[in-house]
């Protein structure tokens, strides 16, 4: 039989836990559907059935069982193993891999990722960006971070940065020339830019006031899944942009744009870094960690 990936084996063990794809999902940042395509590919290789699966519950099979058995301390070994390597040397030492969207990475990592590595120079920092639920624990990931999904019991939340909010803005002459919106649905019919996530589903853009809530989906020339290039375009004419404050603040202020309907501006959940309990924590990771809270 050719070697099990290690992966594979992980997910699976994820799924027998909770006996249920969606909260498995939930704690490795991944569909549930990638999930189970997953774990299909690890019976098809093994041979043998592993779970049984209802529209309403996920049960073991014996196989199952005596697989889940086997692996739950043997994945923990292999962390401690790894682990211990760490405890040896006076400081932490080693790679520690990071999965953010990138928003979260260009406001908030990108500001830590310095001063963090002044303080730990034996750690080596990566960092990827992703807007996409993927695998991240499956991939390699020591740590993924989210917008306030909700994560399965045993996964740690740290929060990584004060709440923050939305705003639509726009150029001046934007503006001037289809006029200043006063609800979000005064934007109906005017050029949004529109933001596209991995998966294919368009952002739509939402408001709260006194109560009430609202979802637009955005329509407009321009489709794109960088905030850095709807900001520009915004600037350049281009339209209305629906961005988090920090990234069009400064721009604002100077008045290279205008910003609407800022009384409709409900504060997001704070992001999240949340990694798995039933792993042991890693040296670069808890260092991480220690080095956010000192600065929250």
């Amino acid at each position: 039989m050719r070697p099990v990936p290690l992966n594979d084996l992980e997910a699976f063990a994820a799924v027998a836990r909770r006996r249920s794809f969606r909260r498995a999902a939930a704690e490795r940042g991944v569909s549930a559907s990638l999930l189970s395509q997953t774990v299909r590919r690890l019976e098809e290789r093994l041979g043998v059935a592993l779970l049984l699966r209802t529209t309403r519950s996920v049960s073991l099979t014996q196989a199952g069982e005596v697989l889940l058995a086997g692996l739950d301390p043997a994945l923990a070994r292999i962390d401690q193993a790894v682990e211990a390597l760490n405890d040896l040397r006076g400081r932490p030492s080693g790679r520690l891999r990071l999965n953010a969207p990138l928003p979260v990475v260009h406001l908030t990592l990108a500001p830590l990722a310095a001063g963090f590595m002044a303080a730990y120079p034996d750690v080596q920092l990566e960092i990827t960006a992703d807007d996409a639920f993927s695998d991240v624990l499956g991939q390699g990931f020591d740590a993924g971070v989210r917008f306030g999904e909700d994560m399965a019991q045993d996964m740690v939340t740290v929060p990584l940065h004060r709440p923050c909010r939305r705003l639509v803005v726009a150029a001046p002459a934007t503006v001037e020339r289809v006029g200043r919106p006063r609800t979000p649905r005064d934007l109906a019919g005017l050029g949004l830019i529109a933001h596209r996530f991995p998966g294919g589903a368009i952002y739509g853009w939402e408001f709260a006031k006194e109560g009430e809530a609202l979802t637009v989906t955005p329509t407009g020339s321009l489709v794109c899944n960088d905030p850095l290039l709807q900001v520009r375009a915004a600037l350049d004419g281009a339209g209305f942009a629906f961005v988090f404050e920090e990234y069009v603040r400064a721009e604002v202020d100077a008045g290279r744009l205008v910003s609407v309907l800022e009384d409709w501006a409900a504060p997001m959940p704070a992001p999240f870094l949340y990694f798995s309990s039933r792993r042991t924590v890693s040296a670069p990771l808890r260092a991480f960690i220690d080095y956010v809270r000192a600065r929250s």
